[in-house]
């Protein structure tokens, strides 16, 4: 894995720059643990201040300052975005290494209710729900949410590369050594998929992200805790674009806007990466 990132920033600019803005998103996260302020915590700071030298990014109608505020917001939105990540691969990569492995009834079986799940529209889905639970929802509960939505496509994706892998020699000798099924799927085949694994977590980060920011938004989330979501739906709450506040929604819609851009980006960078006319060319240069 130290590799393929080393090799990564040495061929991909996308990927370098990308690294760039998801680094000062993590700066920013770190920063959170070393606010003044709590969390929650108004009436703290003059309300409705401009961004100036003592508060960089102005403060909200509620007396909280929107630079500490944004580095709790994000914070949590990744907390989201990381345990759905690990749920939904948690589910979806065993899953489509084991069906891609079988083949076969068990292959067709399993792939009809992967199918079964990609047909379903997830966002509307994930509206009623979140409507129904409407003033219930944690961020625990929200990216186990996200996740548990999100495990068919990478399924889908990692039986396609299996389907490859159980076809090589290696795999052969594998089996007539004696090894079971778990050990060929683990010890041979999944050190193949983690670069893949990588863009695909990489990928299924910024869809939870997109989520989360979409359902706060519409104040559908936990909104008594800090995400990007939430602090749009506040900014809109109060008026901040009619009173000429717009310093309290554009810190967050920004910051979604890097999120996403550096994430993107990142995604873009392993993909040519992996693409094998992009490999064959590098072989070229070298």
């Amino acid at each position: 894995m130290i590799t393929v990132l080393r090799d990564l920033f040495h061929y991909s600019s996308s990927f370098r720059y990308g690294s760039l803005i998801s680094t000062f998103v993590l700066v920013m996260v770190v920063l959170s643990f070393f606010s003044p302020y709590a969390a929650d915590e108004m009436r703290v700071v003059p309300t409705n201040q401009p961004p100036s030298a003592e508060h960089i990014l102005g403060t909200t109608s509620t007396g909280q300052d929107v630079f500490w505020m944004l580095t709790f917001a994000m914070r949590n939105t990744l907390m989201i975005a990381g345990l759905a990540v690990l749920i939904g691969r948690s589910i979806g990569v065993p899953l489509g290494m084991i069906s891609g492995y079988l083949g076969g009834g068990i292959d067709r079986a399993l792939s009809s209710i992967v199918d079964s799940f990609i047909v379903i529209p997830r966002l509307p889905l994930l509206i009623l729900i979140a409507s129904i639970l409407h003033g219930q929802m944690t961020l625990l509960s929200l990216g186990i949410l996200i996740g548990l939505l999100d495990w068919a496509y990478p399924s889908k994706r990692y039986r396609a590369q299996i389907l490859s892998l159980r076809e090589r020699d290696f795999t052969n000798t594998a089996v007539f050594s004696g090894m079971n099924i778990w050990k060929i799927v683990i010890k041979e085949h999944l050190p193949f998929m983690l670069p893949y694994l990588l863009a695909d977590a990489v990928s299924g980060i910024l869809f939870a992200i997109g989520f989360e920011v979409t359902l706060s938004a519409l104040g559908l989330s936990a909104m008594s805790m800090q995400s990007v979501g939430t602090m749009i739906y506040w900014g809109n709450y109060y008026g901040a674009l009619l009173a000429h506040r717009v310093w309290i929604l554009a810190a967050p819609v920004v910051t979604s806007v890097a999120m996403v851009i550096g994430l993107y980006m990142m995604s873009t960078g392993v993909s040519a990466y992996l693409d094998p006319r992009s490999r064959l060319a590098r072989l070229h240069v070298e």
